[in-house]
Parts: structure tokens; C-alpha cells; sequence
């Protein structure tokens, strides 16, 4: 048996992975059974490409649901946030030293990152830089694009 991993996330996070995970069950997963009962009715199964495309959404479907549940399984959710430090469930606000840009980003589990709406996994580059840092820090990223220094100027 393979050893699963803490899967840190926040409140947030994880009521977002219980609602897809009802949505596959409770919706998705009946509108498989019904697709796979209509096109079994069509007759021969070999040839009926409705049955093979239904068998592969339920596939889909199942791996997913079977994902979400080993998430859910061994997530460990932050409730209590620090705001001296940075850390998962901290709001961040830096400034890219020598750019005089800034940005505030969400620290959040690798499961719940979304860098279009500047949610960051605590396992990127960026975050792995100012975890456990204050306020006034400033510290260098090695990220895949080059080097550059970043100033903590409010921790959330």
C-alpha cells in the first residue's frame, strides 16, 4: 500500500472539493448510468459509439471521484492562521524589489491553488521563498524564469 501525504488546505478549499465531490456523485454520476442504459438499448455494442464514449466519461468520472475522496481522506485544514509569519492560509502582500510592483497573494495547499485569482501553492517557488518570514523580510526566489527579490509588506 502506498503512503498518501498530509494534504494541507484551507477551510475554503476543502468545502470546494466536498461540493464537487457531492456534484459527481449526486448529478454527474446518475447522468452516466442513464447515457450508458440509453445507448445499451440502442442494440449492438461494438459498433455503438454513444456506449463507448458514455463508458469513457464514466471512467472519468469514477477516477475523479475516487481522487476526491483519497483528498479529502488525508486533508489536514488550517484553522488557526498566524499572521507574524507567512504560511498557508495567510494573505501576503509583496513587493518586487527594483520593480516598485506588488502583488498579494493567498498561501494555500497544492490542491487549491489557483494563480489566476493569485491563490499560490505553498509548494511553488515564491511561497517556499517567504514561508515562515515577516513583515519587512525581503528575500530572493529562485524560480524556472531567473532570480528575483521580493519585500513582505503585509501578512493577513
Amino acid at each position: 500500500m502506498s503512503e498518501s501525504k498530509d494534504i494541507y488546505m484551507t477551510e475554503e478549499g476543502l468545502n470546494e472539493l466536498k461540493k464537487e465531490l457531492d456534484e459527481l456523485k449526486l448529478v454527474k454520476r446518475p447522468e452516466v448510468i442513464n447515457a450508458l442504459k440509453d445507448a445499451r438499448a440502442q442494440g449492438d455494442l461494438s459498433e455503438n459509439a454513444e456506449y463507448d464514449a458514455a463508458r469513457t466519461e464514466q471512467a472519468i468520472v469514477e477516477s475523479r471521484i475516487k481522487e476526491l475522496e483519497v483528498m479529502l481522506e488525508n486533508a489536514k485544514v488550517i484553522t488557526k492562521v498566524n499572521t507574524d509569519v507567512v504560511s498557508i492560509g495567510t494573505k501576503v502582500t509583496l513587493e518586487y524589489v527594483g520593480d516598485d510592483d506588488t502583488e498579494e497573494y493567498s498561501i494555500v495547499g497544492s490542491k487549491e491553488a489557483d494563480p489566476f485569482t493569485n491563490k499560490i501553492s505553498n509548494e511553488s517557488p515564491i511561497a517556499r521563498a517567504i514561508m515562515g518570514l515577516k513583515v519587512g523580510s525581503i528575500v530572493s526566489v529562485d524560480s524556472p524564469n531567473g532570480k528575483y527579490d521580493v519585500k513582505i509588506l503585509s501578512i493577513n
